[in-house]
């Protein structure tokens, strides 16, 4: 099996973050048995985590048991540094780069990157995509939107073309969540309610304003958590398509004609879920997405494929594998 979405976040000192940034930049605490920590922003707790997050032996060890081939990682999306100034987000990406090689370096078999970028500046983050590439990268991890800027925003779409034209795989995960915390205030509602609206936000921005009509069909681009609530709610769209002009004015063709421009992992949980993202996507446009070292994430790896005896012996070797290795030209 190929997992195309985990998360890593290095061994980061309080010292190293605090010189980038005093409140937003990330730290972990490591506690004394070594197993268990926390992330830090600032002087606060933002998220207790395991080895597994840092470790990249102890990683492996957890492919092993849960007989995962090769698994991809990219940054957990609290270290992104979107809100900073762009010359010092540059700064903290090249670092956070070089830190998923090293994480990766001792298993080149079993474990792969996905750089970061300051998306806030186009010309930086092309540069940053395109050197962490020549550094071993896979391909590049985004977050959904770069503040006010959705994906169809023109810095964006200039980006997502540069990376159709220099063959670098995009994947899209969200990040800074709508609501707030008045609304969304437990129960985990923003990771429950707001990711998959962000990440449905996120595809349909891409596909009502047009802007797939202007990046080229060669983009590899992902979403994760099985596209959030796009597949589901798909048909809402077209038919208000067809129905409202103010809907279909810079969207030439039936939003739902545009779904094979895109793809995302197999992280839905649900039989029935997976059933309908393979028939809105294809078969052929899932892949095995864990989110792992997080609870939230599948916790037995490739189970829920595996369960599903719809998609038959191919389909699930697609989504297990075939797929992954497609996307990201991974050798077999």
């Amino acid at each position: 099996m190929i997992d195309i979405h985990s998360h890593f976040l290095p061994r980061i000192s309080r010292a190293e973050a605090h010189a980038v940034h005093a409140e937003r930049a990330p730290w972990l605490t490591i506690d004394a048995g070594g197993k268990t920590g926390q992330i830090m922003l600032g002087d606060k707790p933002f998220r207790p985590v395991h080895d597994e997050l840092w470790d990249a032996d102890a990683r492996v060890r957890g492919l092993d048991a849960a007989g995962i081939g090769l698994q991809i990682v990219c940054a957990t999306p609290v270290m992104f540094g979107y809100a900073w100034e762009a010359a010092q987000a540059a700064d903290w990406a090249a670092q956070m780069n070089e830190k998923a090689a090293q994480f990766c370096a001792g298993h080149p078999s079993r474990l792969r990157w996905l750089s970061q970028v300051p998306l806030q500046d186009t010309r930086l983050a092309c540069a940053e995509a395109q050197r962490a590439m020549g550094q071993g990268a896979v391909g590049v991890q985004i977050g959904n939107h770069m503040g006010a800027k959705d994906l169809d925003h023109p810095d964006l779409v200039d980006f997502l073309i540069f990376c159709a034209g220099h063959a670098i795989p995009v994947f899209v995960h969200p990040w800074d969540m709508m609501g707030g915390p008045e609304r969304m205030k437990q129960w985990m509602l923003p990771w429950l309610v707001a990711m998959p609206a962000e990440t449905q936000l996120g595809m349909l921005s891409l596909i009502l304003s047009g802007a797939l009509e202007r990046i080229p069909a060669t983009l590899k681009i992902c979403f994760a958590h099985g596209g959030g609530s796009f597949a589901y709610t798909l048909g809402r769209v077209d038919n208000a398509w067809k129905h409202r002009d103010i809907v279909r004015k810079d969207c030439p063709n039936p939003p739902s004609s545009y779904a094979h421009r895109l793809h995302t992992d197999s992280a839905v949980f649900d039989p029935g879920a997976l059933k309908l993202l393979t028939e809105v996507m294809g078969v052929e446009r899932v892949m095995l997405g864990t989110d792992a070292p997080f609870p939230l994430g599948e916790q037995q790896p490739g189970a829920l494929v595996k369960s599903c005896g719809f998609l038959g012996a191919q389909g699930q070797q697609r989504i297990l594998q075939d797929n992954a290795r497609r996307f990201f030209g991974l050798m077999a």
